[in-house]
């Protein structure tokens, strides 16, 4: 099967070798999101809450990009430094997604890319 590579200014270009995100078929691979702002190239600071709508944002724009929405998403990986964070995680996340919700894993983590306290990927079926 084909793959169809997703990009858009609208979301951070990646700083790696991979790409936002690929399509295949109808499932879509989103690439891990860190709070990077894609007009400034630079990390979001101050509060945890500011970085993770960052992330979400991120990621909702190539949602947008792949022709669907954080609403097809069915599956969110959540990395965090701070497991304590992850009440706010889910209080943003509610307001980034509708029920039913995706299924999702929360992973603690030691270090994450640019320093970041969160990243988030996902998969999406259009």
């Amino acid at each position: 099967m084909a793959r169809t590579i997703i990009s858009t200014a609208a979301a951070p270009a990646a700083i790696g070798t991979y790409s936002q995100a690929v399509k295949v078929g109808n499932t879509v691979y989103i690439s891990g999101q860190i709070p990077l702002d894609p007009a400034t190239k630079e990390m979001v600071t101050g509060d945890f809450e500011a970085q993770v709508r960052r992330v979400f944002d991120n990621l909702k724009a190539i949602a947008t990009a792949a022709g669907g929405s954080l609403n097809s998403a069915v599956r969110v990986t959540i990395f965090l430094v701070d497991m304590g964070n992850f009440a706010q995680v889910n209080k943003v996340m509610a307001e980034y997604f509708a029920e039913p919700y995706p299924a999702r894993a929360a992973v603690g983590v030691a270090s994450l890319p640019r320093g970041a306290a969160v990243e988030a990927d996902c998969i999406l079926e259009l």
